[in-house]
Order: structure tokens, then C-alpha cells, then sequence
């Protein structure tokens, strides 16, 4: 599982720019920058993902319906794009 993740970090971190080759190898960080090593990085990356992602993207409102979702996106002008029903 480790190495699953490791896989989708690095393609994600790569996607916005960032190499995490660039940081020393293993746990130990460098001692004139004090970046830390690559492993270390990778270690609280998935300490990240598996402690706060999940819970949420399970997150739902209450059954309150004026807590709810929008039911229709924004819009600059919505009255052109939201029928009203006749009083």
C-alpha cells in the first residue's frame, strides 16, 4: 500500500512542479539546508492522506435541507436560468 501511494504522491507533486529527487536521499536531512530527506517527506505525505483525506471526502451535511447542496450551480444572472414557479 506504501508503494501505491508513494506512486500517486510523486505523480501529483510532480504535476505541480515539484521533484522530490531533489531532496537527499532517505531519512537523514540535509545538514546545510536542512531540507528533509526524501523518505521523511514521503512518510508524513501518507500519514497525510490516510488521516485527513478520507474523513473528508466522507463528510456530509445533516439531513437539514437548508444545509444541503445547491441544486443548481452558481450563476452570474440566475434569474434567466431558474424557472419560478406562479404565486
Amino acid at each position: 500500500m506504501d508503494a501505491e501511494l508513494d506512486t500517486m504522491i510523486r505523480a501529483r507533486l510532480a504535476s505541480i512542479g515539484i521533484d522530490l529527487d531533489q531532496l537527499p536521499t532517505g531519512s537523514t536531512p540535509d545538514p546545510q539546508t536542512g531540507s528533509p530527506g526524501q523518505d521523511t517527506v514521503l512518510a508524513s505525505l501518507r500519514g497525510f492522506l490516510r488521516t485527513t483525506v478520507l474523513p473528508l471526502s466522507s463528510y456530509a451535511f445533516a439531513a437539514d435541507a437548508a444545509l444541503g447542496q445547491q441544486v443548481a450551480p452558481p450563476a452570474l444572472y440566475p434569474s434567466i436560468d431558474v424557472v419560478r414557479e406562479a404565486r
